[in-house]
């Protein structure tokens, strides 16, 4: 088994990015060996210093990508907002709860992973923030019998908001501000906005939006905060979770979903002629009308794509895997993304020039 499990996960480094459902047919042999109330973490962050950031505007990292043969750009210096971009999971070792962030191993595959091909759809409006932190372990979310899972996400937590309360306190100045993550980062970009937009209206005026993208995020999620209804809305938050047409796993009604197709919140379908392109996982060019969407029951059913790069589960044992396209929950809609995100930042100015 533990040799199956490391040849899976050698090829899930080079394909595709992780997320906490891939390797559930090797979650005993990815279980850290002690639990957390004897685990010694790697020491906290120091986010005064640069090697703490995936991503910073003012150096060359891979959230300055775009896909290639493209005539698209990267623009972050003279981007009117700031994308403060919370990473998914990319840390699934059986030695620790928590990814240590001089682990060069993980960070080269995070840069070249959902740096280079999530957080740079934010690149031609907004100039991006990406702190490592000391992510929980892809275990963490399978950790039923004891409290060391939920101790490893809070500890991962704990970074996240000490990277933005550095980045408040030193980069920010007062600058309008995207929300933008996937998978392990929702979960705790959605705390994020808890604990310091919800109740707090300076900074919410600061809120364009929150892109908090493959995780269950509630209606009812904020008391100040709603989803976004339309394209332009802003200090709103757009949520959703790809999967397969006809399929209901995972059980997630009741969350937000937003096409990403329109930005609205009904069931209509949303032809493939409205996909303005997606970008497969090698990064090269834009796929035009990729696949339709349709929300239904808090996710987004697509068409599988006919053009390759947008992998979906595919495991023994774990049949209902196999219709989800999460790590493509990007991917498939990355065009869209950009230039969605560059209209809510229009609107933003506009509303703030109007006041």
């Amino acid at each position: 088994m533990f040799r199956s499990c490391s040849i899976l996960i050698q090829l899930l480094r080079s394909s595709a990015l992780v997320l906490p459902l891939l390797l559930a047919s090797c979650i005993g042999v990815i279980r850290p060996s002690r639990d957390f109330t004897t685990y010694q973490p790697a020491a906290e962050p120091d986010y005064a210093m640069a090697a703490n950031w995936a991503a910073l505007p003012d150096r060359r990292d891979s959230a300055d990508a775009v896909p290639r043969n493209t005539d698209l750009h990267d623009r972050q210096r003279d981007a009117p907002v700031d994308v403060f971009f919370v990473h998914p999971t990319t840390f699934y070792r059986r030695g620790a709860w928590n990814a240590d962030l001089s682990n060069e191993s993980v960070n080269k595959f995070t840069d070249a992973s959902t740096i280079r091909k999530q957080a740079s759809v934010f690149n031609s409006t907004a100039r991006i923030y990406a702190p490592r932190y000391r992510q929980a372990t892809l275990f963490s979310f399978f950790d039923d019998k004891s409290e060391s899972g939920k101790r490893a996400l809070d500890l991962a937590y704990s970074d996240v908001k000490a990277s933005f309360q550095y980045y408040l306190s030193h980069y920010n100045m007062g600058r309008p501000i995207i929300i933008a993550s996937h998978s392990q980062g929702t979960l705790h970009a959605t705390r994020l906005l808890h604990e310091f937009f919800d109740n707090d209206p300076k900074l919410r005026k600061q809120l364009v939006a929150a892109y908090l993208i493959g995780f269950n995020v509630k209606n009812n999620e904020y008391q100040s905060i709603k989803p976004c209804e339309d394209s332009t809305q802003t200090g709103c938050y757009v949520s959703w979770n790809t999967v397969e047409w006809g399929n209901d796993y995972p059980p997630f009604e009741g969350g937000v979903a937003t096409n990403p197709l329109t930005w609205t919140r009904d069931t209509a379908t949303a032809p493939t002629a409205l996909n303005l392109g997606g970008t497969p996982y090698s990064f090269t060019g834009l796929d035009k009308a990729v696949v339709d969407a349709k929300v239904h029951n808090g996710l987004v059913w697509v068409h599988p794509p006919k053009a390759a790069g947008y992998p979906r589960f595919l495991l023994p044992g774990r049949p209902e895997l196999r219709h989800s396209f999460h790590i493509a929950d990007y991917a498939l809609f990355y065009l869209n993304i950009r230039q969605n995100a560059e209209a809510r930042v229009r609107a933003y100015r506009m509303h703030m020039a109007g006041n």
